[in-house]
């Protein structure tokens, strides 16, 4: 199971995300990293943990449209393979964080506008470049895609596969943060029933070598971390 570490840009920084309350993302302390710089930060990943793939949530882009281009530029300049989360809501802006240095771009339910329009997506630039995150909030799905009737997390990821998806995240916004542990098993366990052959990853909780150890177990295929390492509650010797 891989893990993948996650950047959360606010305001060009690094911050820790507290539960999707975004009003309440502060810089990150971090035992490993020396400042909340993105590079820094990534540094610090990829020098203690061996980390060369990152997750940048960013936030910026998601609330304001103001993607972090040049951020990401400079991490893709050091060597790290991006998967960007930049609040897409159509096939121009997926460009543009591709060229940007992308090498995955992340399609989030929070803000992509329908089924049809992610087809059309996939089409063009390839679904072995689009995860789909299925964005969560206490189990709930946080909206609907415009032509998919139901709001259920299952349905919803179900059509995302049927569409052409091959690589899912399930990230509950609510657990981010808060060493609650992972709350999207059951999901991710429907998911794979309906198809065996996706690509499963999930984020918000996870706290410990244990819960990774659960996850991998479960079947899941990549977990994403940022508190946990910031606290030293995963360790090098853990992976």
């Amino acid at each position: 199971m891989r893990v993948i570490p996650v950047l959360d840009l606010l305001d060009s920084t690094v911050v820790r995300g507290v539960a999707g309350q975004r009003d309440k993302y502060r810089p990150v302390e971090s035992c490993i990293a020396r400042s909340a710089s993105a590079l820094d930060v990534a540094t610090a990943f990829r020098e203690t943990f061996g980390f060369a793939t990152l997750y940048v949530a960013d936030l910026d882009a998601i609330l304001r449209g103001e993607p972090n281009v040049d951020i990401y530029q400079k991490l893709k300049d050091e060597g790290f393979e991006l998967l960007v989360d930049s609040g897409l809501r159509n096939a121009f802006d997926a460009e543009a964080t591709l060229m940007s240095g992308a090498d995955q771009i992340i399609v989030g339910l929070e803000t992509w506008p329908s089924l049809a329009t992610l087809e059309m997506l996939l089409r063009k630039i390839g679904a072995e470049r689009v995860i789909f995150s299925l964005d969560l909030k206490s189990g709930q799905s946080v909206r609907k895609l415009g032509d998919v009737c139901s709001d259920d997390p299952i349905e919803i990821g179900c059509a995302v596969i049927e569409a052409g998806i091959r690589e899912v995240i399930v990230l509950d916004l609510a657990s981010v943060g808060i060493a609650s542990g992972p709350t999207t098993l059951d999901t991710c366990q429907s998911l794979r029933d309906f198809a065996p052959n996706v690509k499963l990853i999930t984020g918000g909780g996870i706290r410990s070598a244990e819960d990774l150890k659960n996850l991998r177990n479960a079947g899941v295929d990549g977990a994403l971390v940022a508190s946990a390492l910031h606290d030293g509650s995963i360790t090098p010797q853990d992976l």
